[in-house]
């Protein structure tokens, strides 16, 4: 939950989960292209292969909802992927009249337990009697253990299942590829060692990346700097 008092331009980096935002004052833009679009005040933000730049309004009041990498399947019977990149109003998802309940009640709380006891509520009444895919939670798993850096075809040997099969079990609860998830990974693992004392040709190799171009190209996918220049501003 955050309130800032002042207009502000921010990007957002890609994570490996979704997250929902309620703006229960105030508003809320993405930026694409020099070019402005209005975001619903209840909407929901797919993983991205790239950065996300937004900008609030003055006096904005926000709940954002993080997802684990297998939570949000758990909602809705949309696959996952169908979210990809994308960011989308709430009603455009669930049940219109639920949405605009949830909004209404946020706008007359007074205090944050109050918005955080709305919200619980209303996620309590979209859960939904889905098993979870035990392979790709194991998949999940070895990914994160190998900081993003694990073949996907040794991913599918290790649990037994066609490489094909596993792709679309992937996609569908994950809601991207089993590879771009795992890029995802280990972008972030690189960013948490940029702030040791390890040196970017270490980091490099460390993360399996073919070579010092190829660490830059998909570093500057992610953030929109070079891993040089992103060590100087943080």
């Amino acid at each position: 939950m955050s309130e800032n008092e002042l207009e502000r331009e921010y990007k957002v980096f890609p994570t490996s989960g979704l997250v929902m935002g309620f703006q229960y004052k105030g508003q809320l833009l993405s930026i694409m292209n020099h070019s402005e679009c209005k975001l619903s005040t209840a909407g929901i933000t797919g993983i991205t292969d790239s950065y996300k730049i937004f900008k609030n309004s003055a006096d904005i009041g926000t709940i954002l909802v993080f997802f684990t990498e297998i939570g949000f399947a758990h909602f809705t019977s949309h696959p996952t992927n169908e979210f990809f990149n994308l960011s989308l109003s709430l009603d455009d998802i669930f049940d219109k009249y639920s949405i605009v309940e949830v909004e209404e009640r946020l706008a007359i709380a007074s205090t944050d337990q109050h918005r955080i006891k709305i919200i619980e509520q209303f996620l309590v009444t979209q859960l939904k009697d889905i098993q979870t895919d035990k392979l790709i939670i194991e998949a999940i798993k070895l990914i994160h253990q190998s900081k993003g850096t694990i073949r996907i075809k040794e991913l599918s040997e290790r649990l037994f299942v066609s490489q094909s099969l596993f792709e679309k079990r992937f996609r569908k609860v994950a809601g991207t590829t089993a590879k771009k998830f795992a890029s995802i990974v280990r972008f972030n693992a690189v960013l948490e060692n940029l702030n040791e004392t390890k040196t970017l040709t270490e980091i490099c190799y460390e993360s399996k990346f073919f070579d010092q171009a190829h660490f830059i190209k998909v570093f500057k996918q992610y953030t929109g700097h070079t891993p040089e220049n992103f060590k100087h501003i943080i």
